[in-house]
């Protein structure tokens, strides 16, 4: 029952705006250390800074990730740093190479204990526009690739936290045991998981589904008792590659969105959180049990404005972005009155 407060206060204070878990808020490397975590797209942004927030707290990792250079130089990163670090280039949407990958890991390292299934895609299209084929490329990564590799690894890592289980009666027939090792599951969701946007539908339909799959997931391994959980992730704008390879088209200006060059312009300036910052954060959520962990002030806000409106969302986020834009050019100009009449 007391666990059960303590995990639902600290959920609670992760929504309150401006507060961020840091390192010295609560020493989490216990958790993690000697153990094995495997993290797709670990090839740049949140992925290779959990590797490196890892390999600090002696957890050894297995990176994967579809970009065979930017997969090197995250492990060149990690060297000098006391663990095991194998590397495997991996395309999330397909089940057979999640499968081996995950394989491989077990034979490398001997176990696994936490997936990070991080990898992901970004697209801009509205319905209309959009060819089926389109919407089965963000599907296949977005969420496929998270079912993929929480199926494949989920088994192993329920039996490497069942072997290290420790009888904590004389009697060897009593319940319960406790485990010496940690599992978890941690899918990465989204803003775009709490609320949906135009022009991102498949995006939106990935990642809401990706929620839906790891809410179910945490409730039946909480019902087992078997010493492994599962934590989704929604991260707000998050400083990453992911604008610079999102693809989409220009039947976006049919709703009034940018397209091309603008539309990634636009995109990047909404991707201020430090990913450095945001991996720690995943890492505490999990070291913490959290059902759900936001990342940014704009995702705890989006999730406030989607629990009091749950209908009308939508709206009061399109007024609070138009008066966001009348008052910029007036907060603009206080700045420059101010940087004129400075001595």
């Amino acid at each position: 029952m007391l666990n059960n407060i303590t995990t639902m206060a600290s959920s609670l204070r992760q929504h309150l705006p401006f507060y961020t878990p840091s390192e010295q808020d609560n020493d989490i490397a216990p958790y993690y250390q000697n153990h094995v975590a495997a993290i797709t797209g670990a090839g740049s942004g949140m992925g290779r800074e959990l590797a490196l927030h890892l390999a600090k707290m002696g957890c050894h990792v297995a990176l994967s990730d579809i970009n065979v250079e930017q997969l090197a130089r995250t492990k060149e990163m990690l060297v000098g740093y006391d663990v095991k670090v194998t590397m495997t280039v991996l395309d999330v949407s397909d089940n057979d190479a999640m499968q081996a990958w995950a394989d491989s890991v077990m034979r490398d390292h001997g176990k696994v204990n936490f997936i990070f299934n991080n990898a992901g895609v970004a697209f801009s299209s509205t319905i209309e526009g959009a060819s089926i084929e389109e919407l089965e490329w963000v599907m296949d990564i977005n969420f496929w690739g998270v079912v993929y590799g929480t199926k494949a690894f989920l088994p192993l890592i329920k039996n490497s936290v069942k072997q290290s289980s420790e009888v904590t009666s004389d009697n060897q027939d009593d319940q319960p045991r406790q485990f010496k090792e940690h599992g978890h599951v941690i899918n990465i969701s989204s803003l775009f998981g709490l609320t949906a946007q135009p022009s991102y539908s498949a995006y939106n339909a990935s990642k809401f589904a990706v929620r839906g799959f790891t809410e179910s997931l945490r409730q039946e391994l909480n019902i087992q008792n078997c010493g492994v959980s599962a934590t989704c992730i929604h991260p707000g704008g998050i400083k990453t590659n992911i604008a610079n390879s999102a693809r989409g088209n220009d039947s976006t200006s049919t709703v009034g969105m940018p397209t091309g060059d603008k539309a990634i312009r636009s995109f990047n300036k909404l991707l201020k959180f430090d990913a450095s910052e945001a991996a720690w954060i995943i890492l505490h959520a999990a070291a913490t049990n959290q059902q759900r962990c936001l990342i940014g002030n704009d995702a705890k806000m989006v999730d406030a404005i989607q629990r009091v409106f749950p209908s009308h969302y939508s709206e009061v986020i399109n007024d609070i972005t138009q008066l966001s834009r009348k008052l910029k050019p007036r907060r603009n100009n206080k700045r420059s009155d101010k940087t004129s009449t400075a001595p």
